[in-house]
Formats: structure tokens, C-alpha cells, sequence
């Protein structure tokens, strides 16, 4: 089975073999960076041919933007549990939002892994600009977030008249200041990111709560 890619002729393979190169190509990425990072590294260690990594991904171009989308989909797919568990039967909305934002923190954005990605976006999307077109295929998880606040918002327990722009709000005052300090990845001790998280979720809160003052002290 193959696909077209960039104008070539990139095959499907065996579902094994992909997760090895992807795997390969996701540590060394990070560890190395693009520019220094080559085909024959990744190919051993994947264990595979560097003909088996041209077959399946084309180039090293490709191959990134592969791992990113992984790692999109990865987080999009947390992003989806941690709604179903903690902002589902909703009766206490300050409680649910902070497990939200403690699970996805934990889980997900507060990994030195996410980190390490994020720094590599930020490095290499001046030379690949196609890694900012490519970040999200179909719905991002703010998306689903803004979904899940429009149910709330029916209940009665927020009140979000622009609910994407609720789930930006969110993501801005909950989730993104416990890992970044001025646009910089920041490792926090676990008490801190929890004070920012109950901090931002009562700042949200005190926006889009139904009752002024809906944080608690």
C-alpha cells in the first residue's frame, strides 16, 4: 500500500516499523535537534534500513512534521479523557475545572517531553513553516474544551455567551502559566503549578462563573 507525499511515492509499511522510526526520530529530535539530527541515526535506531525510513517518510521533513502530528493527536486524545472524566455530571464546576487542568498538567503539557516538543516548534518553524499549518487536524482540543463549556453554560454553571474564546481564556489562565514563564518552558515544583492552576480556574471563574465571586477563598 503507498500514499503520495510531497510529490512522491511513500509507503505504507508495516505498523510496527513506523512506530519504531517515529519513536527513533521523536528522541532524537529532541535530544539532537533537526539540523543535527540525520537519517542513518534515526534508522538505527529504529533497527531499520535508512532505505526503510526514505520508503516510509520521503525525507527528514516529513518525518518531523510525522512526529509532530503524533504528538498533537496524543495530546488531543488526553485532552478528550480528561473531559469525559472530570467535566461530565458536573455539580461542583470550580472542583471540575481544576481536576481538568491537574490532569492535563500531569498527563500532558507539564512533561518534560511536551516541553522539549514545544521547544523544538518554537526552534524549527522559522525553517519549517509548514509545522504551523500542520499542528492540528480538524478539531483542536480548546475546540472540544468550548464544547464542553456550552453544556455548562446549559446547565447553568458558567456563562459563556463566546465559548471558544471561554476555552482560550481558560487555557491562558489555568494551563499555560504553569509551565511557561514569558513564552519559556519552566519546570515548577508540583505545589506551584498546583497554587497557578486554582489561582487561574478561580480567575476564570470570576469571568465566566454565573455568580459574581464564584471562586472561593
Amino acid at each position: 500500500m503507498t500514499a503520495a507525499v510531497v510529490g512522491k511515492t511513500i509507503r505504507e509499511g508495516s505498523v510496527q516499523k513506523r512506530a519504531a522510526i517515529i519513536g527513533a526520530a521523536r528522541t532524537h529530535f529532541l535530544s539532537d535537534g533537526f539540523d543535527r539530527t540525520s537519517m542513518d541515526a534515526i534508522s538505527a535506531s529504529a533497527g531499520v534500513s535508512k532505505r526503510t525510513v526514505y520508503d516510509y517518510y520521503g525525507d527528514k521533513r516529513t518525518l518531523l512534521l510525522a512526529v509532530v502530528e503524533q504528538a498533537v493527536k496524543a495530546l488531543g486524545t488526553t485532552v478528550s479523557q480528561a473531559i469525559d472524566t472530570h467535566l461530565t455530571g458536573v455539580t461542583d464546576v470550580e472542583e471540575a475545572l481544576i481536576g481538568f487542568a491537574d490532569s492535563i498538567t500531569a498527563t500532558a503539557i507539564g512533561s518534560a517531553d511536551y516541553s522539549a516538543l514545544m521547544r523544538l516548534l518554537s526552534t524549527e518553524s522559522e525553517n519549517l513553516p509548514e509545522l504551523r499549518d500542520r499542528h492540528w487536524d480538524g478539531v483542536e482540543p480548546e475546540d472540544a474544551v468550548a464544547a464542553r463549556f456550552v453544556e455548562l453554560d446549559r446547565q447553568g454553571l458558567l456563562r459563556t455567551p463566546q465559548p471558544r474564546v471561554a476555552a482560550d481564556h481558560f487555557v491562558a489562565l489555568a494551563l499555560s502559566p504553569s509551565v511557561y514563564s514569558l513564552g519559556r518552558p519552566t519546570a515548577r515544583p508540583p505545589a506551584e503549578t498546583r497554587r497557578i492552576i486554582v489561582d487561574g480556574v478561580r480567575a476564570f471563574l470570576r469571568a465566566y462563573g454565573r455568580e459574581a465571586g464564584t471562586g472561593r477563598d
